[in-house]
């Protein structure tokens, strides 16, 4: 059924493909990379025994706890994931929501068989110092193409590192207005900055929420409330954590609720700002995910996002919109914050995993005056962008954003039917598109629940203490959700 040798099947795709984007124009996609397995198939326990071996030996390397298994990324294909094993897993995880396409898909196979592509590729710039004659035109023509209304661009290695500089932005931003335009540093917060002190240094916050995301380097991670791991053991900046909207689930049957927990989340927003600067530390920035991702898919109103971003404004501080895991469509718009109608576009959007770069689209307001402030040797990678452009033609000539929402649509009312069928086992279905989360009823039946789909060839994912998280690709297809939903209620079904 599945050939262990795929380099034929992809190249044959290619010029099958090619052609099947361009009869199909802007219809809704019905078709597949060629040469996609029809079914999972599983042939050992996961781990098997020869990803059991490599994760040994990589344990004599580095901490490998967290290696699920290894894969072999020529054998996999489309929404297809396959191990050393030989086992062939539908991914409806797809590297933590990081592979817009799937595996091998022909339109990036090719990417580098241009020369000049190619030469991008192995000569990476620094982009800051020395970038190549077509990056205006790169960025001009495919970041700033999906641009969320915000005219400029930075780009960065991944999200950390986007949300982590993105704050230097805000903090900038928000001295210049207090200073007012007065012209050039002082002496004093010349030397002062160099010893980590005021006023050169200084005392400025970030606000974040319970339950948030946004990275794994110190600021971002001062900003991170997911779990404690993540943080045990780390300074961290003493900045306010407000609580992010926990609505009671269905939506449509708690709504006076679910408004009155919005309005007690945003008047302690409002309060801790007021106090932060009483206390000497105004917030010079607000950090928010559209969808919080690894606290458990916790979403708000969009009332929420646009009252959220008022209090902003009223408080001069720079609003952060965090699209890191909810960027590049898999909400069913380019940018999740496009579903909630803002009064306008945020100050600050960050992106990375679908983008396949890191970087924030930001506002005139937030670009630095100086240069060298925001800076790195790489500043991104031109490789990557070439991918994305792909990615987006793809995307556009498909119209798999349409696509999303329908098989969004059509995985969520069965997810919806499973909670009816098994309401001791499940509880609030959530998301947007296919970015989708429900609940277990306890944290090990969540863990037992992924385990024994991945044995029935469903990669899945979790986050949160009790969530089930889909994180599928754009091109997955009604007979993919199908597979899925299918292989979930066999699992409950046989759960005791």
């Amino acid at each position: 059924m599945f050939s262990k040798n795929l380099s034929p099947i992809i190249l044959q795709s290619r010029s099958t493909f090619q052609g099947i984007s361009q009869a199909v124009g802007a219809r809704t996609a019905t078709n597949l990379v060629q040469g996609e397995p029809r079914n999972p198939s599983v042939k050992t326990p996961i781990p098997g025994p020869r990803s059991k071996k490599l994760i040994e030996e990589l344990n004599t390397l580095q901490q490998a706890g967290t290696v699920q298994l290894f894969a072999d990324y020529d054998k996999s294909i489309g929404n297809y994931l396959v191990d050393v094993d030989d086992n062939v897993l539908l991914d409806c995880f797809t590297q933590i929501s990081s592979v817009p396409l799937g595996y091998n898909h022909p339109a990036l196979l090719d990417v580098f068989t241009d020369k000049h592509n190619l030469k991008s590729l192995v000569n990476r710039p620094a982009l800051g110092v020395f970038p190549g004659e077509d990056w205006p035109k790169k960025l001009k023509n495919v970041l700033l193409s999906v641009s969320p209304g915000l005219p400029y661009i930075t780009t960065m290695m991944c999200g950390s590192c986007s949300n982590e500089n993105a704050y230097k932005n805000l903090f900038i931003a928000y001295r210049r207005k207090e200073r007012g335009e007065k012209g050039p540093f002082t002496q004093q917060e010349m030397e002062t900055c160099m010893i980590n002190s005021a006023p050169g240094s200084p005392n400025l916050a970030i606000l974040s929420f319970h339950g948030a995301f946004h990275g794994r380097t110190l600021g971002s991670l001062s900003t991170t409330h997911s779990k404690a791991i993540h943080k045990i053991d780390v300074p961290a900046f003493n900045w306010p954590i407000a609580h992010f909207p926990a609505y009671r689930y269905p939506l449509e049957e708690n709504q006076r609720e679910n408004e009155q927990e919005d309005k007690k989340c945003l008047a302690e927003v409002e309060d801790l700002i007021e106090k932060s600067k009483r206390n000497g530390v105004p917030v010079a920035g607000i950090v928010v995910e559209p969808i919080q991702s690894e606290g458990g898919d916790n979403e708000a109103s969009p009332e929420f996002f646009r009252e959220l971003q008022r209090i902003a404004k009223r408080h001069g501080a720079g609003l952060l919109i965090d699209e890191v895991q909810t960027g590049c469509g898999p909400t069913g718009k380019m940018w999740c914050h496009e579903h909630f109608n803002l009064d306008s576009p945020p100050d600050i959007v960050t992106f990375s995993k679908k983008m396949q770069l890191g970087g924030y689209y930001h506002t005139e307001a937030m670009k630095p005056q100086e240069t060298y402030r925001v800076f790195n040797t790489w500043m991104g990678d031109p490789g990557k962008l070439l991918l994305l452009e792909q990615i987006l033609n793809v995307i556009k000539s498909e119209n798999l954003l349409q696509q999303v929402q329908k098989i969004g649509d059509r995985l969520k009312t069965g997810i919806l039917q499973f909670e009816k069928e098994f309401p001791h086992l499940l509880n609030s279905t959530r998301g947007r598109g296919t970015f989708l989360a429900v609940n277990a009823a306890t944290s090990p039946l969540r863990d037992d629940f992924l385990s024994r789909l991945k044995q029935k060839g469903i990669q899945g994912g979790g986050c949160g203490d009790h969530a089930i998280r889909l994180r599928p690709a754009l091109i997955f297809q009604e007979h993919h959700a199908d597979i899925f939903l299918d292989s979930f209620r066999q699992v409950l079904k046989e759960t005791k």
